[in-house]
């Protein structure tokens, strides 16, 4: 069984909504057989590269509020984040462009990494309060999991990996995906947002289900058939 989920690593609903499918996908006793794809999307392309900002700021200048209601909002982000098991810290995160953070995501995938790669970015970006637009943190995380360091410098500072970041976002954008995070499972089905462990148990459970019967039997009886050993009569 398959799993795709489109993340940004800048936004918190997704290392919330990671979490809770997590938790959900170890309570399942077919865990084992699932695939785990990440895929690229970004929540603001237009962001510089080469600044930060601020989080409260940024959401202030993007909500269009003060920043009493601005540190309420990203307060009650944070409750949420406990209740996954994060500790947010929104005092010190960096608002930058991720794309190249996303080239390391490819990177990552063609060295199985992927989901340690995923959790790499939030735990540095959410936790650690580190520019995951800065190559040399890039650089930095990639050699934590084993990737040599210059074929994570050419990476994120060259296009190698460019049309595959850009095909993620495209499939996204064309499966009229809008928001993150998004997961489809099997090809088929879709949840969205970071809902609770329970709603992705189901869900799981529900398309592994299919996926081992995938025909719903209406023949309301026993017809007479053939098979390897004969036919009916």
């Amino acid at each position: 069984m398959k799993i795709e989920i489109w993340s940004d690593v800048m936004c918190p609903f997704c290392y919330i909504g990671k979490n809770n499918f997590e938790q959900a996908l170890e309570k399942l006793p077919f865990k084992d057989e699932v695939e785990v794809e990440w895929k690229s999307f970004q929540l603001d392309p237009t962001l510089d590269a080469n600044t930060t900002q601020d989080t409260i700021q940024y959401f202030r200048e993007k909500k269009g509020v003060g920043e009493a209601q601005a540190s309420q909002m990203l307060a009650q982000v944070t409750q949420m984040g406990k209740g996954a098991g994060i500790d947010f810290d929104f005092g010190k995160t960096l608002i930058t462009n991720t794309f190249s953070a996303h080239r390391l995501l490819h990177l990552a995938k063609k060295h199985n990494k992927s989901n340690e790669m995923e959790e790499a970015l939030f735990i540095a970006h959410f936790i650690d309060g580190k520019n995951v637009g800065d190559t040399e943190v890039l650089i930095s995380l990639a050699e934590n999991l084993g990737i040599p360091q210059e074929e994570a410098r050419e990476a994120v500072t060259s296009d190698q990996l460019d049309y595959e970041v850009n095909q993620d976002i495209m499939e996204a954008r064309n499966n009229g995906v809008s928001g993150v995070p998004f997961f489809v499972l099997n090809g088929k089905y879709a949840v969205s947002g970071a809902q609770p462990v329970e709603v992705f148990e189901n869900a799981l459970q529900q398309t592994y289900k299919e996926t081992v019967s995938p025909f719903k039997d209406l023949s309301g009886g026993n017809g007479a058939s053939c098979d390897a050993d004969g036919c009916s009569i």
